[in-house]
């Protein structure tokens, strides 16, 4: 049973391992707004908890992974091994004085998995996204035109562990291996027909950290999960690029390179939730998230003063979902998983003054494989970008997210007769 347990867990982590480089080169961000800090945050959320809004800080049900909190690898069965990936479709509808035009994008979003260590310990591992960039758009200046693009993105490896000290109490930690490279293009182009380029580079290697609880308690059939997490905030670890090309001058590109770790760093993270589930039958959670990001630094986007008309600002969003199921044992389209949410966000950054805004509703399906326990999760997300007071540039946001969650008895001992 070792030998084939160590078999099947070799082979899910190289199919892990060779798809983090997948991951790295897929990006359905399509914003200028990313154009500025680390581009646009993601939430470690699944296709799953997409579909309920985001949530994830109390949620615990043992079947589907929950990096949110690290504390939920304590839930699951001791016979039991997940693996879950996830792909998105986005298309964006953006509008700036009247003008309008529309985008598509997506790709592979996340891979995760997660066994047990024991009777009252878990873990997960998986490659998922911390930030990514991608826009592209031109102005008319003085004597010619320019045009700016972007992209790439920030992931992370990680690697997680909790573990129950006693019953209803769960506590666990993340550490990450954050990785990649975010790219901000600038070209000009003269009326003489000369062209010339400035290309920025961040490239991130480090580490990084998140720890969390969660507790349980019993009132009835009712059951109730507390969550809190914690990310503390740090100076982040890899090397800013800058290339400058004249094609009119036969010389080599001029480059300039620096640490990141004097000039960027990263905020800190809080999470706080609340969850309740009845019968097995209906789950509801609340979420709350604070990144207190005036503290950060990043140049030229500096907490002191606003330099160049951006700055970064303190992220608060709030979340919140959950899913019916008629009824977990009867037939099949009784126990599919119904699903709905909706978040607000204040994001991080602050455009010319103006607090980037974004809010959305989702709703989703969880679709039992027959005859296994893998669960095709299928969702619907909508949402709406712009900045506060002024609009900047209006952004409507449509996501289909597939997912598809494992569910393996891979920890059973066959019986000899």
């Amino acid at each position: 049973m070792k030998l084939k347990f160590l078999a099947k867990t070799l082979a899910a982590a190289l199919i892990l391992c060779g798809s983090a480089f997948a991951t790295k080169a897929q990006n359905g961000t399509l914003t200028p707004y990313s154009r500025y800090g680390y581009g646009i945050l993601r939430d470690n959320t699944t296709s799953a908890q997409r579909s309920m809004g985001g949530i994830g800080y109390a949620m615990n049900s043992g079947r589907q992974i929950n990096v949110m909190n690290p504390a939920s690898y304590a839930r699951i069965d001791s016979l039991t091994f997940l693996f879950d990936m996830g792909l998105d479709l986005t298309n964006v509808w953006m509008e700036e004085n009247g003008a309008r035009e529309s985008h598509i994008g997506g790709g592979l979003d996340y891979i995760n998995m997660q066994f047990p260590l024991g009777r009252y310990m878990g873990a997960s591992i998986g490659v998922l996204p911390y930030a990514s960039v991608g826009y592209s758009f031109g102005n008319t200046i003085d004597n010619g035109s320019d045009a700016r693009d972007g992209g790439g993105s920030i992931n992370m490896f990680y690697a997680g562990i909790a573990g129950r000290p006693f019953k209803g109490f769960s506590i666990g930690a993340n550490i990450s291996y954050m990785f990649g490279t975010i790219y901000n293009d600038t070209y000009a182009y003269t009326v003489t027909g000369s062209t010339s380029l400035l290309e920025r580079q961040i490239e991130v290697r480090d580490f990084h950290l998140e720890f969390g609880a969660q507790y349980n308690f019993n009132i009835a059939r009712n059951t109730f999960t507390l969550g809190l997490t914690y990310a503390p905030g740090k100076k982040l670890l890899g090397h800013y690029r800058e290339f400058f090309y004249d094609p009119s001058v036969d010389t080599a590109p001029e480059e300039a390179s620096s640490s990141l770790s004097s000039r960027y760093s990263l905020a800190e993270s809080w999470g706080a939730g609340i969850n309740w589930r009845w019968n097995e039958k209906l789950m509801l959670e609340a979420d709350f998230t604070y990144q207190p990001w005036s503290k950060a630094r990043f140049p030229s986007i500096d907490a002191s003063s606003v330099i160049g008309d951006h700055a970064l600002a303190n992220r608060y969003k709030v979340a919140f979902g959950g899913e019916f199921i008629p009824a977990p044992r009867g037939s099949y389209f009784k126990r599919v998983h119904y699903r709905a949410g909706g978040f607000w966000n204040r994001d991080y950054l602050q455009i010319r003054g103006n607090n980037l805004r974004e809010y959305g509703a989702s709703v989703g399906f969880g679709f039992p494989v027959p005859g296994f326990k893998t669960m095709v999760n299928l969702g619907l997300e909508w949402s709406h970008r712009q900045a506060y007071p002024n609009p900047l540039i209006k952004e409507n946001y449509v996501f289909v997210t597939l997912g598809i969650n494992f569910n393996e008895m891979w920890f059973r001992q066959n019986k000899l007769y």
